[in-house]
């Protein structure tokens, strides 16, 4: 499906049609059905088998015994996982294109109760992991699926520690629907449905809060300001419902952290992202050092924009140099495409799979959730990918990134669901490695200072969010933890530590009088349970990505195997020892400078011009 959108061509609605025929077909009908039948089989070996926390003391199965076991069990959740995921993604695609969607929203609901069930046996099979963990060894070293698994199973062994009793875990499992997931299902529809008026060019026009979030890029500056001053005013009409649901999502996240031993909340995260506090510190620290570079590039924009002091927010995404080119679809489908053959004959294919077959949704409309994110598709071996395209050279840029997303899950294909279980830190490697290939050959066809302008201007917008911006979002996220442990949190709480976070990372880089009190309203992130600090893992991603284009420029195309073989592998070790691989310490801060300093150039350039 298609939509005209004047200006940008036809922009394409994504098409799920050869997973399933729709959402009322048969074939999905039995698919629903053979999930219910798997958990089922699922769970009476389980049972049969006594997989469950085991006593101290109590008898206990051989190794070989154990080993069967073990390897019949990651047979059959392998299976279900698989179609319990395309399942999932499959609904989703209308979910969030289209949040009026009542059917949808209903068959969602209905399979995350059976992702309960399967959190729930994952639970029950970690925690007797735990328990035989010592048979581990001898185990792992027969051939089969247990040794395949080697690093998911040892990995469950030591986090074992961190889990309540069984029935707690089975009750937090349950009481997640109506808690924090409703939470964050609240969010998403406020935010979706949440439409505004706004007069331009002389006529007044009804849009999603995700088109008026565009006009941020908009080259005229009074259009700017002013969708500023209505998004915030938007936000302040919706602020109550959505302070509600951010409390309940981390109160949740909170109590369910102390009741599992862990010391904070930072700590769940750091296992989660597969890296340790001293490679945070070290990455956090040398982003704090570049701060200052990266206030003379928000100075320096706004001298460029006639603003005598910092930048005002509404400023911080405005074009600067040559008047922005506009991208129609048609255009950002052979360029992507072309700068992807210079890496690579099959990222490039991918792409170009991906364009031809409708993986993308790139038309924003009313109902269709904001920014933009990357899906698996298990059944198919595809991804979906959905955006807000309006034709600029950060939407290109997005396009390119989140078909990075899709490459990593190309280079899994023949892995299992439990062997690419990527952490976030890992996961965002390809789309930042594809961005930089955009960004490289933008500026490499720049006809003039003017255009190398403009192209630097959307690559630094970009990377202040990655670096400065996060690291608000970091400091926002830690504080309102720490201050929910003792009690709940006004609306207008929130907008002061948003503030206050602001101005300690942008510092003397933004007009303090004119930030974004409510970014905590509309970043989903926020409102996920099962992963906080959804933030600092961009960062890593950013740097360790931009370590890894360094590399491939000095090596050329004999660095492709090795990066893709990363990528299939980043469900199969740490981050450390992923790096590793390439000679890279993340512990040492010196690895963070070296990559803020490639982006330190594009900010001494951008001063030249």
């Amino acid at each position: 499906m298609t939509s005209n959108t004047s200006g940008l061509g036809t922009l394409p609605h994504w098409d799920l049609s050869n997973v399933y025929p729709g959402l009322e077909s048969k074939r999905f009908s039995e698919a629903v059905a053979d999930l219910g039948s798997q958990l089922d089989g699922l769970e009476g070996y389980l049972d049969e088998h006594q997989i469950a926390r085991a006593p101290a003391g109590s008898n206990r199965p051989d190794t070989a015994a154990t080993r069967a076991t073990i390897d019949s069990y990651l047979d059959r959740m392998n299976a279900t996982l698989r179609l319990y995921y395309t399942l999932r993604v499959y609904v989703a695609s209308f979910v969030t294109t289209d949040s009026y969607n009542t059917t949808a929203k209903r068959l969602l609901s209905e399979l995350e109760m059976r992702g309960v069930r399967l959190q729930k046996m994952d639970v029950r099979f970690q925690a007797w992991i735990g328990s035989v963990a010592d048979l581990l060894p001898a185990i792992l070293e027969q051939a089969g699926p247990a040794k395949d698994h080697a690093f998911y199973l040892q990995e469950l062994a030591e986090q074992s520690k961190y889990l309540m009793s069984d029935a707690e875990e089975s009750l937090a499992a349950e009481l997640s629907l109506s808690g924090e997931n409703a939470w964050g299902k609240l969010q998403g529809t406020v935010c979706s449905q949440l439409t505004v008026t706004f007069e331009r060019a002389g006529k007044t026009e009804k849009m999603p809060i995700t088109a008026l979030q565009n006009l941020s890029h908009d080259p005229d500056p009074d259009v700017r300001r002013r969708a500023y001053e209505t998004e915030l005013a938007a936000w302040a009409a919706a602020k109550e419902p959505l302070a509600a649901a951010l409390n309940g999502v981390k109160g949740a996240v909170v109590t369910l952290n102390k009741r599992r031993g862990h010391p904070d909340a930072i700590h769940p995260t750091l296992l989660q992202s597969r890296i340790d506090r001293e490679t945070l510190q070290a990455m956090l620290d040398a982003m704090q050092d570049s701060f200052p570079v990266f206030r003379s590039y928000l100075r320096a924009k706004a001298k460029r924009l006639g603003h005598a002091g910092g930048l005002p927010w509404w400023d911080l995404f405005a074009p600067v140099g040559k008047s922005e080119r506009v991208y129609a679809w048609k255009e950002t489908e052979a360029f992507v495409v072309t700068q992807f053959r210079t890496f690579g004959d099959r990222l490039a294919n991918m792409a170009q799979r991906a364009f031809d077959h409708n993986w993308i949704d790139a038309e924003s409309r009313d109902g269709k959730r904001g920014g933009a994110f990357c899906m698996s598709v298990p059944a198919v071996d595809e991804s979906r990918v959905l955006c807000n395209f309006d034709g600029s050279l950060d939407q290109v840029s997005t396009v390119a990134h989140e078909l990075g997303h899709a490459f990593h899950n190309e280079c899994q294909i023949g892995k299992t669901e439990l062997q690419t279980i990527t952490p976030m830190t890992l996961a965002e490697t390809a789309s930042i490695f594809c961005q930089t290939i955009i960004t490289d050959a933008a500026l490499a066809n720049a006809s003039d200072p003017e255009e190398e302008l403009s192209i630097l201007e959307a690559f630094l917008i970009d990377a202040t969010q990655i670096i400065v911006d996060i690291t608000s979002r970091y400091l926002f996220e830690k504080e309102i933890f720490e201050r929910r442990v003792k009690s709940e949190l006004s609306a207008d709480d929130f907008c002061e530590i948003m503030l206050r976070c602001q101005k300690a990372t942008y510092g003397d880089g933004l007009d303090p009088q004119h930030l974004h009190p409510f970014m905590w309203a509309w970043k989903p992130h926020y409102y996920r349970g099962s992963l906080s600090f959804y933030n600092y893992p961009y960062a890593f991603g950013l740097l360790f990505g931009t370590g890894l284009y360094a590399i491939y420029k000095e090596r050329g195309r004999s660095f492709v195997p090795e990066y893709e073989q990363l990528l299939a592998s980043t469900g199969e070790g740490t981050a450390a020892d992923l790096a590793a691989r390439f000679g890279i310490d993340i512990r040492a801060k010196d690895f963070w400078r070296g990559s803020l300093r490639v982006i330190e150039r594009y900010i001494r350039r951008y001063a030249e011009l």
